[in-house]
């Protein structure tokens, strides 16, 4: 098994004109987002070679990649979420608060633990230790995004779908506030949309 990201382009894009205002540029088009979510499809069929797969989803992030990822993998596969936030809102994660258990029984069985971005790590290493004392066979990583720039717990994932820079990002899932999960895109968004998100509460 190999860990692997696809390459981003250094050519910028503009978004759409409806987002211009909030998002500085496109960073992963839809397109590429799709080609390598079914990249890292065809790795975990090899991987698995068609034993059952428990995937592990951590809310609310994860659930445009998600969806795009159990839907072209063709293994067995049982299917279960785990809710974790920090307290507060804003672009700094604070103390965490558990929001949803996992209910299926993880037990001698393989996991795959699935987050929309790895970047500091403190959220996934206190998720990856909780999932270890519920005795996997085995537990890999599996993020769409991966900022190692950012990096202060010891985390290293399994699956990667692209290594980016330290910009703050949102869409496909990711968001601000709440806002943007829905953008067809990964996208930088503006400082100033920070501000203004942040005066409106």
């Amino acid at each position: 098994m190999k860990t692997s990201s696809a390459q981003i382009s250094a050519q910028t894009t503009r978004p759409p004109a409806r987002w211009r205002g909030d998002v500085d540029r496109i960073l992963i088009t839809e397109k590429q987002i799709a080609c390598r979510v079914q990249e890292m499809t065809r790795q975990l069929e090899i991987d698995y070679a068609g034993r059952e797969l428990v995937v592990v989803a951590l809310l609310n992030g994860t659930v445009m990649f998600l969806a795009d990822l159990v839907r072209h993998l063709n293994l067995p596969l049982r299917l279960d979420f785990m809710g974790v936030s920090s307290y507060g809102a804003g672009t700094t994660s604070g103390e965490l608060l558990w929001t949803k258990e996992l209910r299926l029984d993880v037990r001698g069985r393989d996991v795959l633990l699935v987050d929309d971005i790895l970047d500091t790590g403190r959220t996934l290493d206190r998720v990856r230790s909780k999932l270890r004392l519920l005795k996997p066979r085995r537990l890999r990583i599996c993020v769409l995004l991966d900022k190692p720039s950012r990096r202060v717990a010891k985390v290293k994932p399994d699956y990667v779908g692209f290594t980016i820079p330290d910009h703050f990002v949102v869409g496909y899932g990711l968001d601000y506030a709440e806002r943007y999960r829905n953008l067809p895109f990964v996208g930088v968004l503006k400082p100033e949309a920070y501000a203004n998100l942040g005066k409106a509460g």
